[in-house]
């Protein structure tokens, strides 16, 4: 007897398609976290972001995930501004 390793409820192409969406900007958040000189702000940074992706995981309302979508592009796209700044 073979027992499947896929979830009962598999995700539909559009939910896959977001969590990868969602997934890349967790990535590329902690990408640009890696970048600031102080290592007690980038670990103020990278525990506040684990903890609100970990937060909004479990989230099911599409309204409520796009928000928090262009929310999360927001910040990533403010901590860049102010990186590059930074350097200047």
């Amino acid at each position: 007897m073979t027992i499947s390793r896929l979830p009962t409820a598999a995700l539909s192409l559009k939910q896959f398609l977001q969590r990868q969406r969602i997934l890349g900007i967790y990535r590329n958040m902690l990408k640009t976290i890696r970048q600031v000189p102080s290592e007690g702000d980038r670990k103020y940074l990278r525990d506040w972001a684990r903890d609100e992706f970990k937060r909004n995981k479990s989230a099911t309302n599409p309204d409520a995930i796009r928000m928090m979508v262009s929310q999360a592009n927001n910040h990533l796209e403010e901590l860049q501004k102010s990186l590059a700044l930074a350097r200047s």
